[in-house]
């Protein structure tokens, strides 16, 4: 078994039992779960020290998946991701069929269509959304690759992903994009 297979296969085992992965994303290392599990996502908040009252982002492997999770796509956001060349992470209005402490308080929920190997293979095969959280405590600074992550952060993960740890490039967050049912763009990160 290859090493991204076995990464696969355990990260699968350990999200099927409400349990805390910390992996590579097509941005920075994240914090992750079933973003279907309210306790799954309590305990990321747990572990970020984060406050609940915050959403999370998530991701999904694809247009067909992100239907499922999103009440209505605004045409703008299917044109937004059809012509965006690098990850954008979109805030459509009305969630659905995700964990509770996903959610912003007006119901919009912010999702990125994950077009990494390792993600996209993880997404595909476990057939639901993950929670996508930078690999940080609350406030601190984000890792930009996985030297960065913070040890006591990696303490409390479930597992923790050996693929792409060797990978120094220096990345950034996702720009941040919300939409409206009437083509509003309004741009949240750059």
């Amino acid at each position: 078994m290859t090493g991204i297979e076995e990464d696969i296969k355990r990260s699968m085992a350990v999200l099927s039992e409400g349990g805390v992965i910390i992996y590579p994303t097509d941005t920075v290392w994240g914090i992750g779960c079933d973003a279907t599990n309210p306790e799954a996502v309590e305990k990321v908040y747990n572990i970020k020290s984060r406050n609940g009252n915050r959403s999370l982002i998530v991701l999904v492997n694809g247009l067909t998946m992100l239907e499922r999770y999103v009440k209505e796509i605004p045409g703008i956001a299917y044109e937004l991701t059809e012509i965006s060349d690098s990850p954008l992470t979109i805030i459509y209005p009305d969630g659905k069929n995700l964990a509770k402490g996903i959610y912003a308080g007006d119901n919009s929920v912010a999702i990125r269509i994950c077009n990494e190997q390792f993600c996209n293979e993880l997404i595909s095969r476990f057939r639901r959304p993950l929670v996508s959280t930078s690999a940080n405590i609350s406030g601190k600074p984000y890792p930009s690759n996985f030297e960065e992550i913070d040890p006591d952060l990696l303490k409390n993960a479930d597992y923790v992903v050996s693929y792409r740890r060797d990978d120094y490039k220096k990345y950034t967050p996702s720009p941040v994009i919300r939409v409206e049912y009437n083509g509003v763009i309004n741009i949240i990160r750059k």
